[in-house]
């Protein structure tokens, strides 16, 4: 059993023959839901109205449920931007030997756990821009008519700045500290400057759900205002 478990797996043919019959399923997937879906085109675009709800392509459709708790300066530009820069950074901030060339989590916990997070919360922005949002961008369950006009009074509020200043400085001050009070292997294994670029991208990842979190809980519409900027 032991000599079974830690036996190598080499790239061909193990991984590359199950690769390709993967690649053979999804595509008999892909095939016969397009054959069975009906998928015809819309009227040719008028001008001078707008489709209700009006929605992006379905891979840009989480930006576009991130406009409905972000200010667009933030949904838009800035959250985007700092998902693909934290992507490039990886190879830089994630040094480490252990686990090259090996299809394993023991080695790789912290790593895998949150880019699968981050990867799940994209999917489950897709998913409900796309299947839950309505006429003006209403949140409507699959067993509710769109024909059905929502009226949805939100009293929505937003702290003062210095109070949403302080929350901030207390959300990302103890994310940062409190890690290393737990585990100090953890921060000795990155040393300070890989440690601070880390935790800063996880915070900020993290930050979407609970900005979100806020936003329904409580109508908190922004955590600061800014004359130049909200978040």
């Amino acid at each position: 059993m032991n000599n079974k478990k830690n036996r190598n797996i080499f790239v061909w043919p193990d991984l590359a023959v199950m690769e390709f019959l993967t690649a053979i399923a999804l595509t008999i997937i892909l095939l016969t839901w397009a054959l069975l879906v009906n998928a015809p085109l819309l009227e040719i675009a008028n001008p001078g109205m707008s489709q209700n709800p009006s929605k992006a392509p379905w891979y840009f459709v989480g930006l576009q449920e991130l406009l409905v708790y972000f200010d667009p300066w933030m949904a838009g530009v800035v959250i985007p931007s700092i998902i693909i820069f934290c992507l490039m950074i990886i190879p830089y901030v994630d040094s480490r030997h252990e686990g090259r060339g090996q299809y394993t989590f023991s080695l790789r916990k912290f790593a895998l756990i949150n880019f699968n997070i981050g990867f799940l919360m994209w999917l489950i922005l897709i998913f409900v821009g796309y299947f839950f949002r309505g006429p003006d961008w209403h949140f409507y369950w699959p067993w509710e008519s769109w024909e059905t006009e929502k009226q949805i009074a939100e009293s929505l509020w937003s702290p003062s700045p210095w109070t949403g200043l302080c929350g901030l400085a207390a959300y990302f001050g103890l994310g940062i500290v409190i890690p290393p009070v737990i585990s100090r292997e953890f921060y000795r294994k990155r040393r300070s400057t890989r440690y601070m670029i880390v935790m800063l991208s996880v915070l900020l990842m993290y930050f979407v759900p609970v900005k979100i979190f806020l936003r329904l809980a409580f109508d908190i519409r922004y955590v600061l205002v800014t004359p130049w900027f909200n978040i």
